[in-house]
């Protein structure tokens, strides 16, 4: 990336990193790339494994080179997970830009490095992934078994979002909101019922105006599908991560989608596990339940030991 011309693209001033996609510009401190004190992050916190993933940008904004990009990020954290033994698991991510390579990517990721799951971006490259021409990616997903994880992308809703410095607040959480609405509506976790699907950060602001999405398609028939369910019902099928420093949000989220379909995590290195650890225990589970949440839920889902 610090050889391009064109967005995205790294480079460094004034002894900082930065990352560059168009208006988005992110410092990249040197922390956010060290192993040894993720690991001591984890031990610091009780995580015995962490599920590792590459960050964003994604294949999908390489054009041509989306295949090779997309090998060289899998081989990368492969590595990690075979040279930290025990420690990681990974996820892959996918050029879903050439199908025919995304195909032959994902069969390798699986098949061949173990990984996880797939790793699923907001939107790619601007596009949206419940358009047909990503539906393969799900039928495949469903096939292998594999779960798929939403993480925001390059927010469409940058040029709303970056004044006062809000596109990592608002943005973010805004792409997981509009892109898990769109799978919804498009009827997608009808066409692929069996498909493990899990979307960060308590779902964005999704679950919490879920009254709203149910009455818009119900009542006022705001809707391109006929849907088996009510949205809402979606919503509380797919897992979701517990990403959150306000305790009253996780509760909501445990009163809403249930402790069976939660799972633990951090956002780390850009948050620190403690700071959501003191958000759960705030909470007051059981601790049969607080497990699930810990790990039991996460082990079972992602084919993990434990």
């Amino acid at each position: 990336m610090r050889g391009r011309t064109e967005d995205p693209r790294v480079f460094d001033k004034d002894g900082v990193t930065l990352l560059k996609m168009g208006d988005w510009v992110r410092k990249i401190p040197p922390e956010y790339l060290d192993l040894e004190r993720k690991i001591a992050a984890m031990d610091k916190n009780g995580i015995d494994v962490t599920l590792l993933t590459s960050n964003d940008p994604g294949p999908e904004w390489f054009g041509a080179d989306g295949p090779t990009v997309a090998q060289l990020l899998n081989d990368g954290v492969s590595d990690i997970v075979r040279t930290y033994r025990g420690r990681f698991a990974g996820l892959c991510v996918l050029p879903l830009q050439d199908q025919a390579a995304a195909e032959r990517e994902l069969d390798r990721c699986v098949k061949t490095l173990r990984m996880k799951g797939i790793l699923l971006y907001s939107n790619l490259a601007g596009e949206w992934p419940d358009e047909p021409r990503f539906r393969w990616l799900f039928a495949r997903a469903e096939e292998l078994g594999v779960p798929i994880v939403l993480h925001p992308a390059l927010p469409t809703t940058l040029p709303q979002t970056k004044g006062h410095e809000l596109t990592g607040l608002l943005g973010n959480m805004f792409e997981n909101t509009i892109s898990l609405a769109r799978l919804v509506a498009a009827g997608l976790f009808d066409e692929f019922p069996k498909l493990k699907f899990v979307c960060p950060h308590l779902g964005g602001t999704l679950p919490y105006i879920a009254g709203r999405f149910d009455h818009q398609v119900l009542v006022l028939k705001r809707s391109n599908q006929n849907l088996e369910r009510k949205p809402s019902d979606y919503l509380r099928s797919i897992y979701l991560d517990i990403v959150s420093p306000l305790p009253e949000a996780i509760r909501f989220a445990v009163d809403f989608t249930g402790v069976d379909r939660l799972l633990y995590a951090s956002d780390h290195p850009w948050v620190q596990p403690e700071v959501i650890m003191s958000s759960l225990d705030k909470v007051r589970l059981r601790p049969k339940d607080r497990a699930k949440i810990l790990g039991r839920n996460a082990a079972a889902l992602f084919d993990l030991p434990g």
